[in-house]
């Protein structure tokens, strides 16, 4: 079995979702890494549901982590009643009952991670509940505790430049924080902080120098290519990553990435979560350790 996973965009195969979605109307899904390729923490797609479309309430044995990629969804959940657009992320914990609604007018679609994988010999680990009451839908905000499982993220988040404490809609903290090192940012949207316990969720950014060396991990990562393009590498062969393409690397598989010349971002995935240590093996690092002990023994 492949330790790692390449999808392009202009090969993705959308289909009914089945048991996925009990009694959906107008959803499909692109199932671009699961269980059958031998991922055993990954289930990650996009999904789209047409103008009007709707999956009725359902819960699942596995944690449900997203981020709205177009239009505009209704999700019901016991927490709250949100309105979804682009740029919102959030998680759905195991166990709890959730509805979706497009709305707007417009074809909505959001990339997904279901960590564990949904077996489709257990029925997709989904099952259809009774429905949630109807109430008004309120917007994701991070200062209203009631939507405290949701967060959203935009090209100024991004941005190093904008992170006083003048420019954010909320108080500086570790939840607005950015990584920086190396032409790389990071930004954290879906973590142990919003309330996901197994898989988390964030957005990276190359600068047109950015890179990261051969490396591999004890866990599985997907990544979706949201702008730009980037240069990859699993196990050793090549790839030109582009919009709309998605890739998977599990346990083991050594893999880099480096800009084009161009900036790139994408939206990564972590299956488990990451240790509290050792969750990076560089390559470099233990051929550096190689070369000393040849030079001392």
């Amino acid at each position: 079995m492949a330790r790692f996973v390449v999808r392009r965009a202009r090969e993705a195969e959308y289909t009914d979702p089945g048991a996925l979605a009990p009694g959906a109307e107008g959803a499909t899904r692109w199932r671009a890494v699961g269980e059958e390729d031998g991922a055993a923490h990954t289930d990650f797609g996009i999904t789209r549901l047409d103008s009007g479309g709707r999956i009725p309430t359902h819960v699942h044995s596995f944690e449900e982590s997203f981020h709205i990629l177009e239009g505009e969804v209704i999700l019901a959940t016991p927490e709250a009643t949100v309105h979804l657009v682009a740029g919102d992320y959030g998680v759905i914990p195991i166990g709890v009952p959730h509805a979706w609604r497009a709305v707007g007018g417009h074809r909505a679609a959001w990339s997904d991670l279901f960590t564990p994988p949904a077996r489709a010999r257990h029925g997709s680990d989904t099952y259809r509940v009774a429905d949630l009451p109807d109430v008004p839908p309120i917007a994701v905000d991070p200062r209203d505790p009631r939507t405290r499982s949701f967060g959203n993220i935009t090209a100024d988040h991004m941005n190093p430049g904008r992170q006083s404490q003048e420019l954010l809609a909320v108080s500086a903290s570790m939840r607005t924080a950015l990584l920086v090192y190396s032409g790389i940012t990071l930004k954290m949207m879906v973590d142990s902080d919003l309330g996901a316990t197994l898989g988390t969720m964030f957005m990276v950014q190359y600068e047109p120098d950015g890179k990261a060396g051969t490396h591999d991990h004890p866990l599985e990562e997907a990544y979706l290519i949201t702008e730009g393009q980037v240069a990859a590498t699993f196990d050793g062969e090549e790839f030109l990553l582009e919009t709309g393409d998605i890739a998977w690397a599990g346990v083991g598989c050594e893999h880099s990435f480096a800009a084009t010349g161009a900036p790139v971002r994408w939206l990564e995935t972590q299956a488990p979560q990451m240790p509290p240590r050792h969750a990076y093996r560089f390559a470099r690092d233990w051929q550096y350790l190689e070369e000393r002990l040849e030079e001392e023994l």
